[in-house]
């Protein structure tokens, strides 16, 4: 029974005592530092390539020229139609991607200009 007192006021002091029969005062000191960060800036990705179609306009003044061109030239007759709005939409909807594009390109060259030091630049350049 007394060494169950004894462990019972022994756990009891060093819990107290935060596990230290002797409590020091540690100074705390904080500080600042500024710390260059190197941002690694990503290629950029090569250039589109794109082919280029060839358009025919067809009307019902040369649809029989037209039909025996590509049977000759093709071997098989397929038709992709569209209306003269359905073509407009297109081209409104070409325009947007295009300055989407660019808008997305000018915010990469302004985050890549303003994430780049100086120094770097001149020694690239050099």
């Amino acid at each position: 029974m007394e060494l169950k007192k004894i462990v019972a006021i022994l756990t009891v002091s060093m819990m107290v005592s935060s596990c230290s029969l002797v409590p020091t005062k540690k100074e705390v000191s904080i500080t600042t530092k500024s710390i260059e960060r190197t941002i690694i800036q990503p290629v950029m990705p090569r250039e589109i390539d794109l082919k280029e179609p060839y358009w025919y306009v067809v009307s019902d003044k040369n649809i029989d020229e037209f039909l025996s061109r590509v049977e000759k030239d093709q071997g098989q007759v397929v038709f992709f139609a569209m209306s003269v709005p359905d073509y407009e939409l297109m081209a409104y909807n070409m325009q947007e991607l295009k300055r989407y594009i660019n808008e997305l390109k000018e915010v990469v060259v302004y985050y890549k200009k303003v994430t780049t030091t100086p120094e770097k630049d001149d020694e690239s350049s050099s």
